[in-house]
């Protein structure tokens, strides 16, 4: 995965409470990254993540929920991040709602696609782990967010 603070700036990282569902959600990370300069075209970001969404759930277990394209509105790989207390329902009916959010967009060319998997396995193996989501619960600042994953990713 492109080094954390590549993919992963402050500025991507929202610790005030997400919208409570699951398509607000998704525009209020959208708008994370179109804010930091991240997204070219947010309409053509959100048409990607929608169809994604549309074909599997978002949910990945343990109060975790990954929004994630690729898209030819960005340029380069790119993760936003919010956590809600309550949890938001991603639709999945067994899956519990998702506390730690993330998106991930990454460019659509040959390039993207390898980013997307390395990026996304990368997430998954740090976010099985209780230590891992409980830090990034407690964090009180995007770099207390982004020492979790980077100690968690390396």
């Amino acid at each position: 995965m492109d080094d954390i603070d590549a993919v992963l700036t402050p500025e991507l990282i929202a610790l005030q409470e997400p919208p409570p569902d699951a398509y607000a959600c998704i525009e209020y990370l959208l708008d994370c990254a179109v804010e930091a300069g991240r997204v070219t075209d947010r309409d053509v970001a959100l048409e990607a993540v929608l169809a994604r969404e549309a074909e599997t759930s978002p949910a990945v277990g343990k109060g975790v929920g990954l929004f994630h394209a690729r898209t030819e509105a960005v340029r380069r790989a790119t993760v936003a991040f919010t956590r809600s207390s309550e949890g938001v329902p991603l639709g999945d009916a067994d899956a519990e709602p998702a506390t730690l959010l993330f998106m991930l967009l990454v460019p659509a060319d040959e390039n993207g696609a390898d980013d997307h998997l390395e990026t996304l396995s990368s997430l998954s193996r740090a976010l099985v782990h209780d230590e891992v989501r409980e830090r990034l619960h407690d964090a009180e600042s995007p770099a207390e967010v982004r020492t979790a994953l980077a100690e968690a990713i390396s």
